[in-house]
This record gives C-alpha cells, sequence and structure tokens, in this order.
C-alpha cells in the first residue's frame, strides 16, 4: 500500500493497486448507503445525477461520459425509466434517437440521494483528504482523468 518504492520513485502498480481499492471500496459503501436510504445503487445515482446536470442528453453521451458501452448505458436507462424516474423523448430532427430527461419523481431522488452521497463520501474521506492532500490529490486525478479522455484512452471496444 505504498506509492513509493525505497529509493523515492513512485511506484505505478502500487498507484494502481491503491487507485483501484479505493475505487472499489469507495463505491461500495456509497452503493450499500444509497440503497439503505433511497432504493438505488451507484450506478443508478450516477447516471441520475448526469441527467439532472444533462437534460436531453442521448445515451450514446452516458456511454462517453461513464466509459461504457451503449449496451449497457441503454439497459441502465431502461431501469430508470422502469422505475419512472427517467424518460426518453423522441429527438425533434433525429427520429432514430431520443433524449433523456428526468422525471419529477426522478429528480426527487436525485436532490435526496445527492446528500446522501455528499455525506457519505465525506464521512468516507475525513482524515484522509483534509488539508493540503485533498487539493493535491483531486489535483493529480482530474489531470490524468483528462489526458485519458483526450487521447480517448480506456474506451469500449465494440
Amino acid at each position: 500500500m505504498a506509492s513509493k518504492s525505497s529509493d523515492g520513485e513512485l511506484d505505478l502498480p502500487a498507484l494502481f493497486a491503491d487507485l483501484v481499492r479505493c475505487e472499489t471500496r469507495l463505491y461500495n459503501a456509497l452503493n450499500d448507503r444509497l440503497r439503505e436510504a433511497h432504493g438505488i445503487v451507484a450506478s443508478q445515482f450516477e447516471f441520475l445525477r448526469f441527467l439532472r446536470e444533462h437534460p436531453g442528453s442521448r445515451v450514446a453521451e452516458l456511454a462517453v461520459e461513464f466509459a461504457i458501452g451503449i449496451g449497457a448505458s441503454s439497459k441502465g436507462v431502461d431501469r430508470l425509466e422502469k422505475q419512472g424516474w427517467a424518460e426518453r423523448r423522441p429527438h425533434p430532427s433525429d427520429r432514430r434517437s431520443s433524449l433523456l430527461h428526468l422525471t419529477d419523481d426522478g429528480l426527487r431522488l436525485t436532490e435526496a440521494a445527492e446528500v446522501t452521497f455528499t455525506q457519505t463520501l465525506a464521512e468516507l474521506t475525513a482524515g484522509a483528504l483534509d488539508g493540503p492532500a485533498g487539493p493535491a490529490v483531486a489535483g493529480a486525478l482530474a489531470q490524468l482523468r483528462s489526458a485519458l479522455e483526450r487521447e480517448q484512452i480506456g474506451l469500449p471496444t465494440g
């Protein structure tokens, strides 16, 4: 669990392991808390939050944002629609496409879940990201994500 080797160089395999394990543990804990409090899982919350911030998005835009396949995005939207939290509306100029919007129930759920999400994330990261470490970690991860997205690295194939 150390991202630096004995000679002070960055240990990339250890960094990768730390990133993945942190993400997995945070995601699982958030998933559990959202399920307990709101009856949704983290992936549903992420889709709902994206649609709140980007009303009128297409399924393909969800796929790009979350680096998942269009089929997985479409199935996720199907599940939100089935619960009455989102809806597909016909695209005004492209009959083959639809635009995604939250329903009123979906917006209320997203707003309530956002509070739980934010509080839980603050609890889970308290201490570790306080002080100068927090902004440094956030900045480094944002820079890495930007570079990966700019180069279109890690997108699903097919």
